[in-house]
């Protein structure tokens, strides 16, 4: 940071007060780049200032950085009764600040200064290598760290909300790419989606190829080798093993934050290998009510869907089946188990056996609805 630090005596007398120039910048001491939020980044250095016994004034002037002036704080380290903070003052026009400090004594006194810091972001990155069989990963997580500051970091920590401290420094105009998360041989799930708000009914009346997404699921939990901290949101490239000593690139998907003891779903692309073929088999108004002028104002719905799931796999499949009611409703018969989402939205996990098909069938009625 293009800043210096300038501490000045203030000597009172009877007669006169003087500014006397006592210390030019002070070393840098240990400094630490916190990426705990992700809208901002925290600097935190530790300086010694030398302090004469009486009220010192410290100049704090930064140029050529973008730095909150709101956010600089001075933290006393040590010695909190001999060392005194009284007051803080900025002059106009100047990206400057002074703080007045009173110490006891002539002394060596350690401070930490902090500040919000812009320009200085991370980003976060998977890449994951599923085995032949896809029911395994090896995955490796970095943290990109790009300094636009201004500012040179010779020998800073770099933090994350989670894990170990990186010990680099990082110049200005840099980007540097960190490993911090490693884990061979984590379970994954391989998930089939097919939500009927998004899929048409029926592929086979559709011009293109229509597949259904496809995705792996992994748990963030300590029996998959993870679960110690959440997973950031980041962009996240999955391979597979060929067989030959080679790899294959199946998707990129960008999942966001994941808990401990969350599932972190990655999307690696559409398949044809399970094929859903719905309909809508009934569809009719009852329970009609009516105004004095005959007119409907009310009615309810009988509405059955059906649909035909076929896997045309060698080995079983999980298929996750999502459907949409409108509204009030009531389920009159299901064929299927299924959770709620939220009100309107129902999901449904359906364990397809190798080369096999199951029908699903659904009869509910909608309440109340206004022509």
């Amino acid at each position: 940071m293009k800043y210096i630090i300038t501490t000045l005596l203030l000597i009172v007398s009877a007669t006169t007060h003087a500014r006397i120039k006592m210390v030019a910048l002070p070393e840098r001491g240990q400094t630490d780049i916190r990426l705990d939020n992700p809208d901002a980044t925290l600097i935190e250095e530790e300086r010694v200032l030398t302090l004469q016994q009486g009220i010192n004034q410290v100049d704090f002037s930064w140029k050529g950085v973008n730095i909150d002036s709101d956010s600089i704080r001075l933290t006393v380290l040590g010695n909190a009764d001999e060392t005194v903070l009284l007051n803080v003052s900025y002059p106009p026009n100047e990206q400057a600040l002074v703080w007045e400090i009173a110490s006891t004594s002539a002394k060596e006194q350690p401070v930490r200064i902090s500040y919000l810091l812009s320009y200085i972001d991370r980003l976060v990155t998977y890449k994951m290598v599923a085995d032949k069989a896809e029911s395994k990963v090896d995955l490796k997580s970095y943290l990109v760290l790009r300094n636009f500051s201004g500012e040179d970091f010779e020998n800073a920590r770099v933090l994350l909300d989670y894990g170990e401290a990186f010990e680099r420094g990082i110049q200005h105009e840099e980007t540097k790419q960190m490993l911090f998360l490693k884990a061979g041989e984590v379970p994954i799930e391989k998930t089939w989606t097919f939500d009927a708000a998004k899929l048409p009914w029926d592929p086979e009346r559709e011009k293109g190829n229509v597949g259904i997404p496809v995705s792996y699921k992994i748990a963030n939990t300590q029996e998959s080798g993870l679960g110690r901290f959440a997973l950031n949101g980041g962009k996240a490239r999955v391979y597979q093993d060929d067989g030959s000593g080679g790899t294959i690139v199946l998707g990129e998907d960008r999942p966001g934050l994941v808990p401990v003891g969350e599932e972190m779903e990655v999307y690696i692309g559409d398949s044809r290998d399970i094929v859903v073929t719905q309909k809508k088999m009934t569809d009719r108004q009852i329970n009609l009510r009516k105004n004095s002028r005959n007119d409907v104002v009310l009615y309810d719905t009988d509405e059955l869907i059906t649909a035909k799931i076929e896997n045309f796999k060698d080995t079983p499949a999980r298929l996750t089946l999502i459907q949409h009611i409108d509204g009030q409703w009531d389920m009159e018969a299901c064929n299927m188990e299924y959770e709620l989402e939220d009100a309107s939205t129902l999901k449904f996990e359906i364990e397809l056996p190798a080369n096999g098909k199951k029908d699903f069938e659904m009869h509910y009625h909608r309440r109340n609805i206004r022509p």
